[in-house]
Order: structure tokens, then sequence, then C-alpha cells
């Protein structure tokens, strides 16, 4: 639990008079559509410094966010409940979202879709409900890339597994953190997604993208992420015998795709979130054992701990999603659209 000191309280009562000249408090809500949050949104570059300081305050423990609780109807699908409570943020709100591999193919509908509420700190009324599809397809990539930096800053080759809007997302953010990049390796299960995220970021990136097969993106990439599916059994596409020491993996998908022994064998092995991990594990996710943790990226990002040491160092750092960073993006996301007159009141 965090309580805020007095001088926080006065920017919480602050915020609070500034919500009642914009709404009815407790009478009446903000909607914001995708597009509204897109147009309101930060971008790449205020994104990544936004995410950073909630890492940091997160590794200095100065925030609330209890481990994601979830509900799965099939094998393959999870919803999640993500409270978060960031005071030097003036953020405090849930995310209610779920990932649904199949939709796309079987329903022509999102991968991924969920709502984030915003609430007022000081009376805990809501004050805003917004999609939160696009913020997490912002704030994922944002913090892959910073840890990608922190761990591995002179990289020059870049990997990614799953071209949906992750990879794409992932694959646009890589080159605003690794400076030396100088190639981009892809690789996704159904071709035509690689071709479509080539189209997509084209503008944007200005290095070699490459389509590959597995074994050739892993042994080929210093720094690699995935951003696939998320079930208990490892499916272990990734293989232990393609990785080799030195390089730093970043998957967001749990121990999905990786064989387990990669992460077991690393010489760290550093999470997002100790608690979120560990509740993972309870569930069955990591049927060969949790690896060891090192530390937190927040702690990393913080400067609180170590990351690589030495070159030849191989590094798993599992970053599966935290509501701090998603509250800190709402709270950025609600007040530009304030400013901009966006989004429809709604009655309670």
């Amino acid at each position: 639990m965090y309580i805020a000191e007095a001088e926080l309280v006065k920017q919480f009562e602050r915020e609070h008079e500034f919500f009642k000249t914009q709404l009815k408090l407790g009478e009446e809500i903000l909607w914001l559509t995708q597009e509204e949050c897109i147009e309101a949104g930060p971008t790449i570059e205020e994104t990544l410094e936004l995410v950073n300081q909630a890492m940091i305050y997160h590794g200095l423990k100065e925030y609330e966010m209890p481990a994601k609780i979830g509900i799965h109807p099939f094998d393959d699908v999870f919803f999640h409940a993500m409270p978060a409570y960031v005071p030097k943020n003036l953020a405090c709100g849930m995310k209610w979202i779920e990932c649904y591999p199949r939709n796309p193919d079987d329903y022509n509908l999102p991968q991924t879709t969920g709502l984030l509420v915003m609430n007022d700190i000081m009376t805990g009324v809501p004050v805003a409900v917004m999609d939160s599809a696009w913020l997490t397809a912002m704030r994922t990539p944002a913090v892959t890339v910073l840890a990608a930096a922190a761990l591995h800053p002179d990289a020059t080759t870049f990997g990614m597994f799953g071209c949906g809007v992750q990879g794409t997302e992932h694959v646009r953010f890589v080159g605003k953190t690794l400076k030396k990049l100088e190639r981009i390796y892809i690789y996704d299960i159904i071709p035509e997604r690689m071709d479509e995220l080539i189209e997509k970021v084209r503008s944007e990136v200005d290095v070699p993208i490459i389509k590959a097969d597995p074994e050739t993106v892993v042994r080929s990439s210093e720094v690699l992420s995935s951003a696939t599916i998320c079930v208990p059994d490892p499916i272990s596409f990734g293989k232990k015998e393609w990785v080799s020491a030195g390089q730093t993996i970043l998957p967001c998908d749990l121990n999905t795709f990786w064989d387990p022994q990669i992460s077991l064998e690393a010489d760290k092995y550093i999470v997002d979130s100790i608690d979120e991990h560990k509740l993972f594990g309870d569930m069955g996710y990591f049927p060969d054992g949790l690896p060891e943790i090192f530390c937190e990226t927040g702690e990393l990002l913080a400067g609180l701990k170590e990351g690589r040491t030495s070159p030849d160092q191989l590094i798993v750092c599992s970053n599966i999603g935290i509501s701090t960073n998603d509250v800190s993006m709402g709270h950025k996301i609600l007040f530009k659209a304030f400013e901009l007159g966006l989004g429809s009141k709604l009655k309670l």
C-alpha cells in the first residue's frame, strides 16, 4: 500500500477541482473512443518518456498495483483486470482487457480489445472510460525497447517474432532507443503478416527489415522479442540450440514462445513484476519452474540494479504488461482530450 504525503494530496485536490470544471463529478463521465485516444495520445517519443518514468516509479516502489487477476473461458484466451495507482503521475484506474488470438481469422475482430476506467483520486468517482487497446499497443513495446537499451545499447540487430499489432509497434519503436541498429529480422507463422508489417512501417523505419525463418532470426539477432500467444504449456518455438551467449531476449508472452530452458539457464532473468510472474507460476504457466528472478525492469531503469556486466551474458527480460503504465498513459490521454475538447459526456 502506498499512502501519499501531504504535498501529493494537495495535487490530488487541485486535480479534483479541475475535474469539476469539466464534468458533473459523480453524475457523468467522459467517453473516449479509440480514434479519440489516438488523437489525444502521446507520440512514440512522448510514450517512451512517460513509460520510462512510470517504470522508474515502479522500481522505486512508489505505486500500488495488485497482481492481475483474470478469467479464462478457453485455454488460449484470457481476460485481465488490472488496477493501479501511481501517485506521482496523479493516475488511478483499472484496465479490463482480453486477448483472443483466434478473433482475426474466425470472426474478423481484433485480437485484443478492452476498456480503461480512470478515477478521481480525492473522491474515487469515475471520471472517464476509454479504449485501452491502442494505449496497450503503445506502452508494451515502449517497455521492451527501454529495457533493450538498458541491457544492450550497442546492438545492431533486432529480431521480432509475431507481426501483429504488437510486433508492428515493436519494429516501429525499437530504432528510437537502439541507436546503432542496422537490421531488423521478422517472422510470423502467417507470411502475409510479415508483408503487412513492412508496409505499415515502411515510411518510419530506415533500416532494412528482413523476413527470415525462425532459426535465422534467432541466430542473426543480438536482441530478440516475441509477442505471440500466452498459454500455460510452452510451445518452445524458439529453440535453445539457436540461442548463444551475449544475446538479450525480451518476451512479451511469458514462457510460451521460447524453450523454458533458455530462461532457466540465463545469466540473468529480469521481469516487469515479480508478483505477477509468481501469480502466473501458481496458475501453471511455468511448468518447469519459475526461473530465479534477478530484479524487476523498473529497478533496472531506475539504476537500482545493474543489468549486463559482461558481453557474454545471456539475459532474458520478461515483460508481460503492468497497469502502472496503463493508468499513466490513460491520465495523459484524458488531460489532452479535455484540452482538445474530445469525447462524449455520458450520464452515470
